[in-house]
């Protein structure tokens, strides 16, 4: 492979990279014997979390209790009250050390949480009764983690639970249309703080028992190297082909989408790679970064291990995980393969070329050079799919593989490279223990947004439920086409200051429910798993939403393009993913919703690409030329067909049972816009490589 300058150490690069550092928990950098004070802590946390699936027996409060108490703790070490120095006040945003306020303040936070842990006996039967203590320390627990939240993620999280403690209090005296009945401090405090229906709730459940292992998973094959390894295999296999640096960069971060749930993460794993590529052969900076954007953004959605909100689907609608995965298999595939095709319409665009077999590494030698990384992998997909077990016990399995992986790798290598081994195994020991550190810098975020969003599903919970599907009701005038567009939009919006996961947890808190009935008062159904899917795919595309977008400024930095045009462009991506969760929500069937044949499995997913590649076109403006105005409509309706097969069966009077006949005139409307277009097809390439 020619050398290829792909390690860049110019200003953008480093602007990505501190991106990255900053969603994965690093924003103090203490010197001398207090740089250990935060990972030893991280360190601790994990053989914490690692011990609950192996030999530790504790009540699940308990376990919710200490995951909160270790992630505040963290939190007022590594973050400052302020990023920049305000008001002169240095102290307060010093990243060289941490100020003895926040080692108090720290400790304050860590307490507050495992109160009721410290005094469950007692608190259990005082419940809706607390005496001064309780109402204290828990008052203090809510803003301390309020302000965690905010250091953390930001304001938007903290600001939107604020509204809803004001909300619940206040609610007497709103609007007759939003008037609720309000609660008084005890039944809040003992909402909140004393039972498991606020902040100790099943979010925080699901973040402390099953995603951390998942968190630690992924740092651990990112310590090791795997990042580097999947985009390599992925150049291998689809470097030469047209434009074949974007498609193994939506590959590459297809695969590393496993390895970590951070979309600006995958960007700087796999984009420091890919984008120089795809500038080399004559991609622009812009289309690069955003085809990385597009393609990062979309890691959490790919099965089998999702993101941290998948988990959570899987408590609230309460099925298996395995469940979860059957319904966003087709969806999440079809939205990868209409990423390719995309990459393929801007290569056509610009008549650009591949890579030539002497840039690419050679495929088999690549393979079989990082095996080890896939083994714990598939280890894992065995141990989830075939042999069922329960999702914390695969993740603790596949931990301890990867560990013993860990351990063996560098000593392996300096054996074959004839070097000392006692070095490469005491690295090996180094590494291990940077992967647990760095397993709980990247738990931070999950733990405090399902913490802090807890507050605002335990305001629902305290009454707010019905009233807010009358409200949902009322402002779509019952109508559910308006309410989804509504949901959609709500959630972009929320999603621009929030997490995924938070945004997922708020929307799917006050919407799903809501979705359901709407949809059931007008004579149809809407599976429950269907209306949790929807608010979990656009929280994730809010990852890439303009004006804020982060993913788009790591991506920008790496290509040195502008970020808003970046994030505009990626934004017009990734409408091909944005176009899946209005289907399914009105045809089930490509969630596989009692759907149990693989043959007719198989069908689905070929019309949802087929249905998704003609939607592509129509965005994008081109097929196989550039389109005329009025081909666009019929893209849109070989789109209709082949992901709404039932409304086009009524449309020929097809019965229901027999709908997935009308595959063969979306074809034949998909050939005929191919012959339409075949006297247009540019002859030669108009821009050579780089």
């Amino acid at each position: 492979m020619n050398q290829i300058d792909m390690n860049e150490t110019d200003d953008g690069m480093e602007l990505a990279k501190r991106l990255a550092e900053e969603e994965e928990g690093i924003s103090r950098k203490p010197k001398g014997p207090e740089k250990y004070v935060i990972p030893f802590i991280a360190v601790i946390w994990s053989l914490f979390q690692l011990s609950i699936p192996s030999w530790l027996v504790l009540d699940s409060t308990f376990i919710r209790a200490i995951h909160l108490g270790f992630a505040m703790l963290i939190v007022f070490l590594n973050y400052p009250l302020f990023k920049k120095t305000r008001f002169g006040l240095k102290y307060f945003s010093q990243k060289d050390k941490i100020p003895l306020l926040d080692y108090i303040v720290a400790a304050m936070a860590c307490l507050s949480a495992l109160y009721i842990a410290i005094d469950y006996t007692g608190m259990t039967t005082r419940y809706g009764a607390p005496i001064i203590r309780d109402t204290i320390i828990g008052l203090t627990l809510v803003v301390l983690l309020l302000e965690a939240s905010r250091r953390v993620i930001g304001p938007a999280l903290s600001v939107i639970a604020t509204l809803f403690c004001a909300y619940a209090f206040f609610g007497p005296y709103m609007p007759d249309v939003i008037a609720f009945k309000g609660v008084s401090l005890n039944r809040f405090m003992g909402q909140m703080t004393m039972s498991t229906e606020g902040i100790y709730g099943i979010p925080l459940d699901v973040s402390a028992t099953i995603v951390y292992l998942y968190v630690l998973f992924g740092a651990m094959l990112d310590k090791a190297g795997a990042g580097k390894y999947f985009i390599q295999l992925a150049l291998s296999l689809l470097g030469r082909f047209k434009g074949g640096p974007a498609k193994a960069a939506v590959l590459g971060s297809m695969f590393t989408g496993l390895v970590n749930g951070s979309s600006i993460a995958n960007i700087v794993t796999t984009g420091t790679f890919t984008i120089p590529l795809m500038k080399k052969v004559g991609y622009s900076p812009t289309k690069a970064a955003a085809i990385e954007v597009a393609a990062s953004t979309d890691g959490q959605i790919a099965p089998p291990i999702m993101g941290a909100a998948a988990f959570i689907i899987a408590e609230y609608v309460n099925v298996p995980y395995i469940a979860v995965i059957k319904a966003a298999a087709i969806p999440a595939f079809a939205s990868y393969a209409a990423l390719l095709y995309i990459t393929h319409i801007e290569a056509s665009k610009a008549g650009l070329r591949g890579m030539t077999k002497e840039e690419l590494p050679p495929f088999f030698k690549t393979l079989v050079s990082g095996i080890h990384y896939i083994i714990p992998v598939l280890f894992l997909l065995y141990q989830l799919v075939i042999a069922r077990h329960t999702p914390e016990r695969a993740a603790f399995q596949a931990v301890c593989a990867m560990a013993a992986i860990m351990l063996l790798q560098r000593p392996v290598q300096a054996y074959l490279n004839k070097e000392p081994m006692g070095a490469a195994f005491k690295q090996s020991i180094v590494d291990i223990f940077s992967a647990l550190a760095a397993g709980g810098r990247n738990m931070v975020a999950v733990a405090l947004a399902t913490a802090a969003a807890g507050i605002i599903v335990g305001v629902v919970a305290l009454g707010l439920g019905g009233l807010i599907t009358q409200i949902i009701d009322t402002i779509s005038g019952g109508n559910i086409y308006i309410m989804v567009v509504v949901t959609a939009l709500a959630s972009l919006i929320i999603g621009m200051g929030l997490p995924t996961t938070a945004t997922y947890i708020v929307m799917a808190s006050l919407t799903a429910p809501a979705m359901v009935s709407i949809a059931h008062g007008q004579g149809f159904m809407v599976p429950l798993m269907a209306a949790h899917l929807f608010c979990f795919y656009f929280g994730i595309l809010a990852d890439d939403t303009p004006p804020v977008g982060l993913a788009a400024y790591a991506a920008a930095a790496i290509a040195k393009s502008p970020p808003i045009p970046t994030g505009i462009q990626g934004f017009m991506y990734d409408i091909r993913t944005a176009i899946l969760p209005f289907m399914f929500i009105f045809n089930s069937d490509l969630i596989l919703h009692d759907i149990y044949s693989w043959p007719l499995a198989i069908l689905i997913f070929a019309m949802a690409c087929l249905g998704n590649f003609a939607f592509a076109s129509a965005t994008q403006g081109w097929f196989v030329a550039k389109n005329r105005f009025y081909e666009i409509p019929i893209f849109l309706f070989v789109t209709v067909v082949m992901m709404r097969p039932a409304l086009a069966a009524s449309w020929i009077g097809l019965p229901y049972d027999q709908r997935y006949w009308v595959c063969f005139i979306g074809l034949a409307v998909f050939g005929l816009l191919y012959l339409m277009q075949r006297s247009r097809i540019p002859k030669t390439a108009s821009v050579p490589a780089a």
